[in-house]
C-alpha cells in the first residue's frame, strides 16, 4: 500500500514551554486547523529542532516552508528563499535550514524542492513561559501570509 507525499510541506520547529520559542509549532497547529479542508496538498510537521532526518521529509515535496522563532527582526515576520549550504562542524543535533537542504541534496543526489523561512519576531524564551502578547500578536500576521502561500485563501503573499 503506498501513500501519496502530499505537494506541500509546513515544518516549523521550537520549544512550546520556552516562550516565544514555541512560535513555529503554533503557526503549523493553527495552518492545520486552517487546512482541514486541503485535500490533502498540505502536511504539517513540528519538532524540537531540526534534524539530519527530516531531510526525508522533503522527498517528492513541491514546495517547503519552514518556520521558526527568529530574535533580532524589526518587523512581525520575515521571509526569505532557503538553499542548501554546507555547515562545517554540524553534528546530528539542530541543523540549520540550509544544512538540512544539503543534506537532502547529499542524500538524493538532486536539488531539494523549493524552500521558504517564514522567521517570527521573538523576545522571550524562558523556561515554562507562554508566548509573549507582541509574539502572539506578530504570529496571527504570519499565519495570514502562511496560509496564503498553502493557496488556503485568494490572497497572494508577498
Amino acid at each position: 500500500m503506498s501513500s501519496r507525499v502530499a505537494p506541500l510541506l509546513v515544518f516549523g520547529w521550537g520549544n512550546p514551554g520556552r516562550g516565544d520559542d514555541a512560535l513555529g509549532p503554533l503557526l503549523v497547529e493553527r495552518l492545520a486547523g486552517v487546512a482541514q479542508k486541503s485535500s490533502g496538498r498540505l502536511e504539517c510537521l513540528t519538532d524540537f529542532q531540526l534534524q539530519v532526518e527530516h531531510a526525508l521529509d522533503l522527498v517528492g515535496r513541491e514546495r517547503v516552508l519552514f518556520v521558526d522563532a527568529a530574535i533580532g527582526l524589526q518587523t512581525p515576520f520575515e521571509v526569505r528563499r532557503v538553499v542548501p549550504a554546507p555547515v562545517a562542524g554540524f553534528t546530528t543535533h539542530a541543523l540549520a535550514p540550509e544544512a538540512l537542504l544539503q543534506v537532502y541534496r547529499d542524500l538524493e543526489r538532486t536539488e531539494p524542492p523549493p524552500c521558504t523561512l517564514l522567521a517570527i519576531r521573538a523576545q522571550r524564551f524562558e523556561l515554562g513561559e507562554a508566548p509573549g502578547e507582541q509574539a502572539l500578536a506578530d504570529l496571527t500576521l504570519a499565519l495570514a501570509w502562511a496560509t496564503a502561500w498553502a493557496g488556503l485563501t485568494e490572497e497572494i503573499p508577498a
